[in-house]
């Protein structure tokens, strides 16, 4: 491997960490429900907190103002704000963060003709992906922002999943550039086939795990292998609505996850991944212990973690199934 390219795999190593650190801090951000805390955007000027009283008067006076204040917190005085406030704005300058992390070693080693033939299009695509993700984080914020005190489930499914898609283009390339970049044949394509559809299971349990959070769906049912006394609670055959309902949602959650679980393990034994095969037992324990625990912040957080360590354990493992073009 090249200087160029080692210091662009650190570069891009150094980005997806954070891109992983900031779906923790998401995940923090909304059980501490400290998500719609601040209720404007400001994209420059915005990085700063307040650095005065006066300043957090105003910006306390704007919350003030919003559904969540009104029908939930209208007990919280200012230094309950500052709390939630935090998270909400450590949120947002992480993201701040990443952006000129991503964006100036990229024109760095764009001017400096240090990055590889073909793949100036997907390090663009990867930075403009990343923009698309703060402007989803501001459409969340904003859904709770006009009459009920919650964002859109639907919103913050896209939000975690756009930052799922970075953090998988960020690995990907990161392992292109060390190992060398993929190409696909039709050799091993069983085993190949397992992996990508792996991925997919992965990425569904994500999504639902996403619904869950978004309906506090981890509040209800806090018991495990059954719910209330049943294997299927009567809600499930009431409402078969898969992504609407708290119930529905967190029973077909915990069960795409088991059969993620056996898919998933089931290739790691294929490719004798040891390391993929445990982290899945340990992701289904984080997953059960949070249920049980009514969605302890800690563990919850954990959780989160866990679900982007184990996809990049299969993102490793299935890279280096494909054959390589150069």
């Amino acid at each position: 491997m090249t200087t160029d390219r080692k210091h662009i795999v650190i570069w891009l190593s150094i980005t997806a960490f954070m891109v992983f650190a900031m779906a923790v801090i998401g995940a923090i951000t909304r059980l501490t429900e400290s998500g719609l805390s601040m209720v404007e955007w400001r994209p420059l000027i915005g990085a700063l907190p307040p650095i005065n009283e006066e300043e957090w008067l105003r910006v306390f006076a704007l919350y003030k103002e919003s559904p969540e204040f009104a029908q939930q917190h209208s007990w919280m005085a200012l230094g309950d704000f500052k709390k939630i406030f935090f998270w909400e704005w450590f949120h947002r300058l992480w993201g701040r963060t990443i952006g000129l992390v991503y964006a100036l070693p990229l024109l760095y080693f764009w001017i400096r003709k240090m990055i590889p033939a073909g793949f100036h299009a997907r390090l663009f695509f990867l930075f403009i992906l990343g923009g698309g993700q703060g402007v989803m984080g501001w459409y969340m914020v904003q859904s709770g922002l006009i009459d009920v005190p919650s964002v859109s489930h639907y919103r913050l499914a896209a939000h975690l999943f756009l930052a799922v898609i970075l953090f998988t283009g960020l690995v990907w390339t990161a392992l292109d550039l060390k190992m060398g970049q993929t190409k696909w044949t039709w050799d091993n394509f069983c085993l190949k086939r397992h992996g990508l559809v792996s991925l997919g299971f992965l990425f569904t349990t994500i999504i639902w795990g996403a619904f869950v959070a978004g309906l506090d769906g981890g509040m209800v049912y806090n018991t495990w292998p059954m719910m209330g006394g049943e294997w299927i609670p009567t809600e499930v055959g009431a409402n078969n609505t898969l992504h609407s309902d708290p119930v529905v949602v967190q029973f077909f959650h915990r069960w795409i996850a088991m059969l993620s679980g056996l898919v998933i393990f089931a290739y790691a034994l294929r490719v004798k991944s040891w390391a993929l095969s445990g982290m899945i037992f340990l992701q289904i324990g984080l997953g059960i212990s949070t249920l049980l625990t009514q969605v302890w912040i800690p563990l919850a957080a954990l959780h989160q973690a866990g679900a982007l360590i184990l996809l990049t354990l299969l993102l490793k493992s299935m890279h280096s199934r494909f054959e390589k073009s150069e």
